[in-house]
């Protein structure tokens, strides 16, 4: 007996986390909701790293997910801009733990991989398959679009995820 599944998906970022929600049953899709949760700039890192978790706290709260993907960190070259990436990446994942959703986590290739078929492709084509797979599907700007990429990414490979904890466990 296969139920439907509500996925979040969650792109972290300091400045921007972008979020989408999609529902899966079998091998369909569904559009639920998009969006980007901001942090004021202006503000200390704590007050900012706040105001993410209450902005996730409260889509959880509103789209009642079943399970929660968010995308890996990435390493690049500044190394302060890295560290705060990770601890907005940390609220990204503690939101939803908090909510009592299980968090998968991908790397932005596997992302790629699984929406567009290829590990390294542009933001353009992500929009592009994003609108096959779910023609319904509104998302203003990157982040959003890539939160649903995630959470399609989760839906395609979360059987396998499950399996691979039970089996380690």
């Amino acid at each position: 007996m296969t139920q439907t599944i509500r996925i979040i998906g969650i792109d972290p970022g300091l400045r921007r986390t972008g979020w989408g929600v999609i529902e899966t049953l079998g091998n369909s899709l569904r559009f639920i909701g998009s969006g980007t949760v901001t942090s004021d700039g202006e503000m200390d890192l704590a007050s900012r790293l706040c105001q993410l978790h209450d902005g996730l706290a409260a889509v959880i709260h509103d789209y009642q997910p079943d399970e929660a993907a968010v995308e890996q960190t990435f390493v690049n070259k500044d190394a302060v801009a890295t560290l705060k990436l990770g601890q907005a990446r940390g609220v990204a994942m503690l939101a939803p733990a908090r909510a009592g959703l299980p968090v998968a986590e991908y790397a932005p290739n596997a992302v790629k991989k699984s929406v567009i078929g290829v590990g390294h492709g542009e933001k353009q084509q992500i929009h592009m398959m994003l609108k096959i797979l779910m023609p319904k599907a509104e998302f203003k700007g990157n982040d959003a679009a890539d939160a649903l990429a995630i959470a399609i990414c989760h839906a395609h490979n979360r059987g396998g995820e499950r399996l691979r904890k039970i089996m380690a466990g």
